[in-house]
């Protein structure tokens, strides 16, 4: 399926997320910019939580949302190019050339993905730079810089790059 913005796919998965705010969060950076958002349980929340309704805004309704029981059955249902965002992975998030219909992966808040899935897709395996002595950044934070990275390298295609001031004239 095409996004909604006319250009290419982009897919937000989340696996096993546990914070309400921050899966609303994404979910409102997936509506606007045409990304479909994959939740694998168990998820740590119920899908009628008020803080994840309420960090989505009034969003909800622009948003191509799917669920799965684990990410075999997410895997087995969506072909396109993986990426596993880590904090032990041996490259920058910029690194790779996003192709079309890319999936995002991101891991739980309090422990990131399965060392196993990011070793057996080490290559597609990525970080985003912070010093060294963080340990993460906030969820929705990281997969908003995934997400615009990928966008940049797609030029924003399809999205309203210059906004216009009501008094400002050129």
């Amino acid at each position: 399926m095409q996004s909604s913005n006319g250009t290419k796919k982009l897919n937000i998965v989340l696996v096993e997320p546990e914070i309400p705010q921050n899966t609303g969060n994404i979910a409102r950076t997936c509506a606007a910019c045409g990304a479909s958002l994959h939740l694998i349980e168990p998820l740590g929340f119920k899908v009628t939580d008020k803080n994840l309704k309420r960090a989505g805004l009034d969003y909800w309704h622009f948003l191509e949302l799917h669920y799965y029981k684990n990410f075999n059955d997410f895997s087995s249902k969506n072909n396109g190019s993986y990426y596993f965002f880590s904090t032990k992975a041996p490259r920058k998030h910029t690194e790779p050339h996003y192709e079309d219909n890319v999936y995002l992966i991101f891991g739980k808040e309090t422990a990131g993905l399965d060392e196993n899935l990011l070793k057996a897709n080490i290559d597609k395996t990525v970080r985003i730079p912070m010093l060294n002595n963080i340990r993460s950044l906030n969820l929705s934070n990281s997969v908003a810089i995934g997400v615009y990275e990928v966008l940049r390298q797609w030029e924003f295609g399809g999205f309203l790059v210059q906004g216009k001031l009501a008094e400002y004239h050129e």
